[in-house]
């Protein structure tokens, strides 16, 4: 199989997923208690973006590495948005946190592809 139709999940990449679901969720969490649909679509944008990159749904599988690439970058923007315009609280740092991580991994996952 060719790296663009892979869908065998290692280690790294259930981290990756992980890492995706806690943000998306913290994300979700955060618009949805407050109202914020930048937060909200922030979320979903999260979740949609590793399904598409990491989970074995056949429709998408000659798009998942454009997808990882997607995510990758969507993090990076997200990081640097909150630079300029988040909140320096717990929630915000421990969100950043794994983002970072997860820009990380999604890097020496794109590499090793």
């Amino acid at each position: 199989m060719t790296p663009a139709i892979q869908s065998r999940l290692g280690g790294r990449q259930i981290v990756i997923l992980l890492l995706a679901l806690a943000t998306g969720l913290i994300h979700l969490w955060l618009g949805l208690n407050a109202g914020l649909i930048m937060f909200i679509l922030n979320g979903l944008g999260y979740l949609a973006l590793a399904a598409a990159g990491y989970l074995p749904i056949p429709p998408l599988a000659s798009l998942r590495v454009w997808a990882r690439w997607a995510l990758l970058a969507f993090t990076a923007v997200t990081i640097i948005g909150w630079i300029f315009i988040g909140e320096r609280n717990a929630i915000g740092f421990i969100a950043k946190a794994i983002e970072v991580a997860l820009v990380i991994l999604l890097i020496v996952d794109l590499r090793r592809k």
